[in-house]
């Protein structure tokens, strides 16, 4: 029974390897070691409900499923509860609530992408992560005009692929995402 669990455990989490070796490409490009030409972002890609989302790895801690979230009463809307990560507190933001997108339930299949700066720490909540990919600058569109509120100020950029990449830093330095 507990080589099941462990197993299971390790089908579900993210590789790694695999994010240590995205994170050291990313900073061998930042260190100008590896010449690209142009920016290419490093990120993990995840979905919501059947749109496909993005974050810039560098602000992504860990990935782990969802189990066991507690409510919080009086929190708002977006905050979908929180749950302990091996002995730490981690707020989930239900992105849904806060895009306006339609309420779905949820799943086996559901992760936590936990995202941190020095100041701020949360996890977003996503259907399923699909891993680590690279995406030139160059392919993407900087803005969409039928976007606005919350949704036009945490987006980065959008793909060829139409992958809507969330700005990181934006998300963890708004006071908004602060739940007193």
């Amino acid at each position: 029974m507990t080589q099941t669990a462990v197993t299971d455990r390790r089908e579900t989490v993210m590789d790694p390897q695999q994010v240590l070796a995205a994170r050291a490409d990313m900073a061998a490009r930042e260190s100008g070691k590896v010449r690209t030409e142009g920016n290419v972002w490093m990120v993990v890609q995840f979905s919501i409900n059947t749109e496909q989302y993005a974050i810039e790895l560098l602000h992504i801690q860990e990935i782990f499923p969802l189990k066991e979230l507690t409510e919080i009463p009086g929190a708002p809307a977006f905050i979908l509860g929180i749950v302990n990560m091996r002995g730490q507190i981690i707020s989930v933001v239900d992105l849904r609530k806060l895009f306006d997108l339609p309420a779905q339930g949820l799943s086996e299949q559901n992760r936590i992408i936990v995202l941190r700066s020095p100041q701020m720490e949360f996890g977003i909540l996503a259907d399923a992560v699909q891993g680590v990919r690279s995406i030139p600058e160059a392919e993407t569109t900087p803005s969409l005009p039928t976007l606005t509120g919350i949704r036009q100020a945490f987006l980065k950029a959008i793909s060829r692929d139409h992958t809507v990449i969330l700005d990181g830093q934006k998300m963890l330095s708004d006071p908004m995402m602060v739940v007193k």
